[in-house]
């Protein structure tokens, strides 16, 4: 498999949402994931780009980038947003844990992308912004 990547930015808009994780599923179909792999992605990639829609920007519109790459069977993901940034990294991803009860948030984004992907590395710094880095090997099938 030859090494591929893609790069993009959306405003921090929850309709954009949707998009981010199809534009990163379909990226995602020359390894030729199963069904479950390719849920799995598009739920870690949702959940990512929720928080930084949700938390990275509160109530102001921001930019998202998005890039993917392709290593071998190996797919990262990064997220990356230049908002308000976490101020505690390690209590942010304790299950269950949110900084905004009032939206009914549940504080299961960290937990989820940390079981459907096999790697979930969190920098963020206060007042410059978050990156998610997500990497997970996609099972090598006959195409």
């Amino acid at each position: 498999m030859q090494n591929n990547y893609v790069i993009f930015k959306i405003p921090s808009l929850s309709t954009n949402e949707s998009f981010a994780r199809a534009a990163v599923a379909a990226f995602c179909a020359s390894l030729n994931p199963t069904i479950d792999e390719i849920i799995e992605i598009k739920t870690a990639v949702s959940e990512a780009v929720t928080n930084a829609i949700i938390h990275g920007y509160e109530n102001t519109v921001g930019e998202i980038q998005i890039e993917c790459r392709i290593k071998g069977q190996l797919i990262e993901i990064i997220v990356e947003d230049y908002g308000l940034g976490i101020v505690n990294v390690e209590m942010a991803r304790e299950p269950l844990y949110t900084t905004k009860p009032e939206l009914e948030r549940s504080g299961m984004g960290f937990a989820v992308m940390e079981t459907y992907m096999d790697e979930v590395v969190v920098l963020s710094e206060k007042d410059v912004g978050t990156k998610v880095i997500m990497r997970k090997t996609i099972s090598e099938r006959k195409k």
